[in-house]
Order: structure tokens, then C-alpha cells, then sequence
């Protein structure tokens, strides 16, 4: 993937060329905006846009949210050596990572054996819950051509190293949470139903809910639903197979 030279946030939400990269970004770095490490086609201030733009600590948006799960990692780390488990978990990250941020994603979170991402902020895209599916599928295919070495390297077997992903579109709360560690996130309902729909998701999978489905046409127009009974919720929840 080859990264923007300015910051495609700056320039999109105040017209503004910040370099991120190359000669002329020394001065801009003196001053601390250099690549975002949570998209690295954005930069450090448009991480924090709504702070500078709009004052405010967090903001109301739009977004669609994905998490994506590395099945097997816990028992994996309890027969595996520390490199060999650190090993799997780096690429599973750069698989994850290059595809949230090749369909203008925010790779917002790793959490263990984990990712989060955010679509739709700071990159504001219509079709966001369409880029976190396609992103979804290129974090499966792309995992699936690269496990044969890693399962050959390690003496694993196919089913041991699957991903599971779930994804849900919605409204939720964005911004900076808490206050002696501040944590730069999403949260809100929409956030604990894609995290809901990533534990049911089996390796391999990619669940999403009616929301994703409806906004995803027609590229999850063959997607069938089932009604899963997710942790929290007093009633099932549809969840599509993309």
C-alpha cells in the first residue's frame, strides 16, 4: 500500500496540505504532527480534528464499526514459544492493518489477540459500512494465503488459526474518554454489538448486522441471516454471513 504524502483528513475536512511525509514534513514534525499510527494516511492532528474545529472532547457520528478476532491465540500462547506467538500476532496485525487502511479505516485498537477498527472518521466516506466489509474480506483472504506458512513454521493446523470478524453501522459517541488516561475511541451501543457479533462469528467468518447489510448492497446482496442469541441483549440479533 502506498501512504498519501499529505494528510488526506486535513485536506479533506479544511483543505489544508499538511506533509506527513518527505523533505518539506521536517517542520511539521518539529512540531509534533507526523503520521497517525492508527492510519497513517492521516495525521496527528485530524486524529483530534474535533478538538481544534468543533471544541468539543467528543463528537456524535456516524460510523461503522469492526472488530476482528485471531481464533485459538489464547491456547496457542500456552504451547508455543514467546516468539513463535509473538510472531503470529504481528501478522495477524499487519494483515488487519493494511487492509482497514487500504478502505480509509481507522485501525483505532489492538486488544490482544484483537482489532478494532472505525470507518468514517477522520476519512469521511458515504459508503463506509461497504469499506468495512470489503476491508473484512480482505483481511480473510489475505489471512488465508498467509496461515500456510505460518501453520507450515509452526506445526499448527489450519483450523487453529482462524480469524473471526463481526461489524455493525450505527450512531455512536467519538472521542476522548476519561480523564487520568485518556483513551482516543468509540463507544456506545453500536461498538458492544460489533464486539457482540465478532465472539458468535466463527473462524473464518464475517457476521454483520441488519444495518451493515442494508447499507452493504448489493455486495452482500447473496448474504443469508441467523438469529443469534449475543451476550447482553435480551432478545436474538440477526446476523448476516458477508
Amino acid at each position: 500500500m502506498q501512504h498519501s504524502r499529505i494528510c488526506k483528513g486535513c485536506w479533506e475536512q479544511m483543505h489544508l496540505p499538511v506533509p506527513i511525509r518527505g523533505v518539506i514534513s521536517a517542520p511539521f514534525r518539529a512540531f509534533g504532527v507526523r503520521p497517525s499510527r492508527m492510519n497513517p494516511n492521516t495525521c496527528t492532528i485530524c486524529e483530534l480534528m474535533f478538538t481544534k474545529v468543533m471544541r468539543a472532547r467528543k463528537i456524535t457520528i456516524d460510523a461503522t464499526i469492526m472488530f476482528a478476532d485471531l481464533r485459538g491465540y489464547t491456547s496457542l500462547s500456552q504451547s508455543q514459544s514467546p516468539d513463535a506467538v509473538s510472531g503470529l500476532l504481528d501478522a495477524f496485525y499487519d494483515e488487519c492493518a493494511s487492509a482497514i487502511w487500504e478502505h480509509d479505516g481507522l485501525l483505532n485498537k489492538t486488544i490482544g489477540d484483537a482489532v478494532m477498527a472505525v470507518f468514517n472518521f477522520p476519512l469521511k466516506r458515504e459508503a463506509h459500512a461497504r469499506n468495512a466489509v470489503l476491508a473484512a474480506r480482505d483481511i480473510q483472504k489475505n489471512w488465508r494465503n498467509r496461515r500456510e506458512a505460518l501453520v507450515a513454521a509452526h506445526g499448527l493446523t489450519v483450523s487453529e488459526l482462524g480469524i473471526g470478524i463481526g461489524i455493525h453501522s450505527g450512531e455512536l459517541s467519538f472521542g476522548e474518554f476519561g480523564r487520568s488516561h485518556r483513551d482516543l475511541t468509540a463507544i456506545g451501543t453500536v461498538v458492544n454489538t460489533a464486539s457482540r457479533a465478532q465472539s458468535v462469528a466463527e473462524a473464518d467468518q464475517i457476521l454483520v448486522t441488519k444495518a451493515v447489510f442494508e447499507r452493504a448492497q448489493p455486495d452482500l446482496k447473496e448474504s443469508r441471516s441467523k438469529a443469534f442469541q449475543l451476550k447482553g441483549f435480551d432478545v436474538p440479533v440477526e446476523l448476516y454471513a458477508a
